[in-house]
């Protein structure tokens, strides 16, 4: 009920920004009394917002923060349910982890959770991912989908065109997806997306999507072994970008991807996917278990696997290998 109340009351302050708003009006529009409704604006000062109060007028809003926070990210947030309830912590062991102890707990469908700092950040093949560290976007999402668990690589590819998109209409960056679920610019990692459920043979308990997007980085703040093979938004661009913005326009993204995808199929998604494509039509190195060979990136299935084609011209159908791009 709390996070219900600061959530209307954040969306009654955006609409009349810059004007007052008596407390009286929203203790009527909220159905709470004064006092809590002071309260609440004493909560929105802790995570930066500033407001000038007056006998009679009520609350103006001066500034805004641009920090991150369950406040600030929720402000002018244009969803009807994707981040409606957002979790942020300054630091946390992993988003994952967080999101799936929510989950257990019967969180609600859309949930999000973000920190500034990941202590055990991982991605694929519970390999480490470098996010102990405020410059990146480090966020999982809680979904509750009608679909069967076959789906979820799907659900992993539409979140990657959804982000590319969102990325490149921001940054006019030429992001790409490198399959199956790595963004890569200019020839260098700039964001990876990991999808974990549970379910059961034939439906989704729940799934969450997590996903760590280089954007404010240095090249000093990668580790030696990173520079040559992971990039920032701001190396790339050459400017600092607002992680507080990006956020909200992914989230916006993610909800109207989300919605086409469940209405329309894969389809869509996958020719969207081909478009964005990392080193399409060109020679890689497939490693399998049991093999490993040249081949041609030819583009995906109605599955979400990677086809290629071998030297011999065979058309191969990977669900999982190391490509060696």
């Amino acid at each position: 009920m709390k996070d219900s109340k600061r959530n209307q009351l954040i969306q009654l302050l955006a609409k009349h920004e810059e004007d007052y708003i008596s407390g009286q009006t929203l203790s009527d529009k909220l159905g709470i009394s004064r006092t809590a409704v002071w309260k609440h604006i004493n909560e929105l000062k802790k995570d930066g917002y500033q407001f000038e109060s007056a006998p009679r007028k009520g609350y103006k809003l001066i500034h805004r923060s641009s920090d991150l926070s369950e406040s600030s990210i929720k402000w002018d947030l244009q969803t009807n349910w994707v981040g409606q309830k957002v979790y942020f912590q300054e630091e946390m062991d992993s988003t994952q982890d967080y999101a799936h102890r929510l989950a257990r707990k019967n969180a609600e469908h859309g949930t999000v959770v973000i920190t500034n700092k990941q202590k055990k950040g991982r991605g694929r093949m519970n390999r480490s991912w470098e996010s102990n560290h405020p410059e990146g976007i480090w966020i999982s999402i809680l979904l509750r989908p009608d679909t069967p668990p076959h789906h979820a690589s799907q659900m992993t590819l539409f979140t990657a065109v959804s982000i590319v998109e969102s990325l490149r209409l921001i940054t006019n960056a030429d992001i790409q997806i490198k399959w199956p679920n790595d963004l890569y610019l200019n020839g260098k990692k700039i964001c990876g997306i990991l999808t974990e459920m549970q379910a059961e043979l034939d439906q989704i308990d729940y799934l969450i999507i997590g996903f760590g997007i280089n954007v404010n980085q240095t090249l000093a703040t990668f580790p030696e072994d990173l520079k040559n093979k992971s990039t920032s938004l701001s190396i790339e661009t050459g400017k600092e970008w607002n992680r507080k913005e990006l956020i909200q326009i992914i989230l916006e993204n993610f909800e109207d991807h989300y919605h086409h995808y469940l209405e329309n199929g894969f389809h869509h998604t996958k020719q969207k996917w081909m478009n964005y494509a990392y080193k399409l039509n060109e020679k890689v190195e497939v490693k399998t278990p049991k093999s490993h060979y040249s081949a041609t990136i030819q583009g995906i299935n109605d599955e979400g696997a990677l086809i290629v084609k071998k030297e011999n011209q065979q058309l191969e159908t990977i669900y999982s290998a190391e490509i060696h791009w």
